[in-house]
């Protein structure tokens, strides 16, 4: 587990943050939390106005040739400007944006690195948008649950461990002495 900030323990109103979803704050009691995998969230933060927001996509970008109505909240692209944007909406300066990204796990090695891809993706958008990024926890092969305070820019980020890549062999079947039937 690694802490930017400190945590108190004020109540504070959690808000899940789900995949396709951006949500912006300044509410002092307000925690986004979100769950990832291969995704990626991102946590902008103003800290003049105090103000933040979080966004979770699930794929970087459509595939090329795509149609423009095919940028959904299933990509980066489109929920990244999403965030920027509502972020501006309220009030924050883009030249005073800190980012912070978590996420991007290659949880199967047997699969395709979206995760890495994802990662990828939003290095290279923050930096054409000129956002620094001030934290990050990327790539890896374990989940993470995210708890961003917004208002405060803090950040907490816990790692799961992925039982798919820790131990990959098949489950022995037990050997069956009687009867016609095999059980698997």
């Amino acid at each position: 587990m690694s802490f930017e900030a400190p945590f108190s323990a004020t109540a504070m109103t959690r808000i899940n943050i789900l995949q396709g979803q951006a949500r912006v704050s300044a509410g002092p009691r307000v925690e986004f939390s979100t769950v990832l995998g291969s995704c990626v969230a991102t946590c902008l933060f103003d800290p003049d106005i105090q103000i933040g927001g979080m966004n979770h996509f699930l794929l970087a970008e459509p595939p090329p040739g795509a149609s423009t109505g095919d940028f959904d909240e299933h990509y980066g692209v489109y929920l990244m400007e999403l965030l920027i944007n509502e972020m501006l909406a309220n009030g924050a300066a883009k030249s005073r944006l800190r980012a912070h990204l978590y996420g991007g796990a290659n949880l199967n090695a047997g699969l395709a690195r979206i995760g890495t891809k994802n990662a990828a993706f939003a290095h290279s958008f923050l930096a054409s948008e000129r956002i620094t990024v001030v934290r990050e926890d990327l790539g890896g092969n374990n989940a993470r649950r995210i708890d961003f305070r917004p208002a405060h820019g803090q950040v907490r980020c816990r790692t799961v461990e992925n039982t798919l890549v820790a131990d990959t062999r098949p489950t022995p079947r037990p050997s069956l002495s009687r009867g016609d039937v095999e059980l698997f």
